[in-house]
């Protein structure tokens, strides 16, 4: 006999909310996948579903229940379906739409919302106790399949996909770690995030911009590649690129300075990165040693794009003061609007580095290395060529509008006489060998980083999928700061 779902509606009334929403992409096609948390009793689970399946049902629950004035968000004709303003405000009001749904029995017992919130589903018949990556593991999986997100049902990235081995790094929110993923053993380096701390310090935009600025750089082979980047309740996560070679500050703390030559050729392969940046509206702003990394061969990768500032042209100015005192032009310091020359000026400081051990106006006092870079004559060491010597003076000019590079950017650099004996050509090809092999031993090699950082114990926490027993307004603020976070690429190298 059919069971009256109406008698004991009271009984297992459902919880609906839609805690977040992803962004997710399928044969280069873009769409966003709400996620819809249900609760019943002591059983909750996950459904996924696109804006279209919503619709689905609204029109269907219409027709049936004129009387109810049920209402969903409007489709979108024109502009940005992927605006976090606008993705925030469907959110909204789709959770209303659901709200309304199980505030009312005829509604709720409805075969087809039975079926989209997948009530009598078994697999959510579930013991509390059990193991929550499991169940969560099960639950994407379930979904997945009714919302065709590719070929294996689940582009969703999770903690639980790697082996997290050593920690190579730590910065302001988090750390990075080796890690290896554990479908066909790849080495990635995977940023771990506090979502707590990035918050409380109101630096959401700067990650979401690291994110944005990730995704752009697979075009260029000097800057680090962003594989996948996905989040839980409490973490962020950027799975990127393992570049073992160290960073350029490790190697200069090692020798102290570098041979003309070869700093020529990391000034060139990083010059080379920015102007890339440049050409893409992007300007880099925190150029420093512990940022540019030397890959298993030797060639300069950048990495680390907190600060980088989108959206500014040759033209455009920005008035942002950030970066890193040692690298900082005058313009910055000075609080006055400044533009991609900023960039100039610190490879300026880094070659200066490079050439000489320290930063061009070093000083323990940072009050009075700020005076220094201000008003400071550049003090110039015999040991180098005149054409090093003429670089430095054009990129360290304090004036940005008499900078090399103020007129035609990366134009510029290219054609200094300091740069005559390289083919810019065969160096973006990486056909120029490098000076310097790391001699790493494999690609999972951690000589090259800081023993502070690999003897540290792996956290357990970075280790595990999020609990997501409990959804909290916190939670929820979370989710709205870090809407378009998760990326996966559309391509075969899915987690399948």
């Amino acid at each position: 006999m059919q069971r009256d779902h109406t008698m004991d509606y009271k009984e297992s009334c459902p919880s609906v909310s839609i805690p977040s929403s992803d962004e997710h992409r399928e044969k280069k096609k873009r769409f966003t996948v709400y996620k819809v948390l249900v609760s019943v009793g002591r059983s909750e689970w996950f459904v996924f579903r696109r804006y279209a399946e919503f619709d689905k049902l609204y029109n269907t629950l219409k027709k049936q229940f004129p009387a109810m004035a049920l209402k969903i968000p409007a489709k979108r004709i024109f502009g940005d379906n992927f605006d976090p303003d606008f993705i925030k405000q469907r959110r909204a009001g789709l959770n209303e739409f659901i709200q309304n749904l199980v505030r009312h029995p005829e509604l709720y017992n409805h075969p087809d919302v039975r079926a989209f919130l997948q009530m009598d589903s078994p697999k959510h018949q579930s013991d509390p106790s059990e193991d929550e990556d499991e169940r969560s593991s099960q639950k994407l999986h379930s979904t997945s399949q009714n919302i065709n997100l590719g070929p294996s049902g689940n582009p969703h990235a999770k903690p639980t996909d790697f082996d997290f081995l050593k920690v190579i790094g730590k910065g302001s929110f988090g750390k990075v770690l080796l890690a290896k993923r554990k479908l066909d053993g790849k080495f990635y380096a995977v940023k771990v995030l506090q979502k707590k701390i990035v918050l409380n310090r109101k630096e959401q935009k700067h990650i979401m911009a690291e994110r944005n600025v990730l995704l752009k750089n697979v075009k260029h082979p000097f800057l680090v590649g962003l594989h996948y980047s996905f989040q839980t309740t409490e973490k962020l996560y950027f799975v990127l690129d393992f570049v073992n070679g160290g960073e350029l500050f490790f190697h200069l703390q090692r020798e102290r300075s570098f041979p003309e030559h070869r700093a020529r050729f990391y000034a060139a392969e990083i010059a080379s990165a920015l102007g890339y940046l440049h050409s893409i509206k992007i300007v880099y702003r925190d150029l420093k040693p512990e940022n540019i990394l030397l890959d298993s061969v030797g060639h300069v990768v950048l990495t680390d794009f907190g600060l980088c500032k989108e959206g500014i042209a040759i033209s455009d100015t920005t008035t942002t003061f950030c970066g890193t005192p040692e690298y900082l032009a005058p313009e910055v310091i000075r609080k006055q609007p400044y533009d991609n020359t900023v960039d100039w000026w610190c490879l300026g400081a880094v070659l200066y580095e490079m050439l000489y051990g320290l930063p061009p106006f070093y000083c323990r006092d940072v009050a009075e290395m700020y005076d220094n870079i201000l008003h400071k004559p550049l003090s110039l060491r015999p040991g180098v060529s005149l054409t090093a010597w003429s670089i430095l003076e054009e990129l360290l000019e304090k004036d940005r509008q008499n900078r090399l590079g103020a007129k035609e950017d990366f134009l510029e650099i290219q054609s200094h006489p300091f740069f005559e004996s390289l083919s810019w050509a065969d160096l973006v090809q990486k056909k120029i060998p490098p000076p310097f092999n790391p001699n790493v031993a494999g690609p999972d090699d951690i000589r090259n980083f800081d023993t502070a950082f690999t003897e540290e114990t792996v956290p357990y926490s970075v280790c595990v999928s999020s609990d997501y027993s409990v959804v909290n307004a916190s939670v929820l603020e979370a989710d709205d700061a870090f809407v378009g976070f998760s990326y996966a690429p559309p391509s075969e190298d899915l987690f399948l």
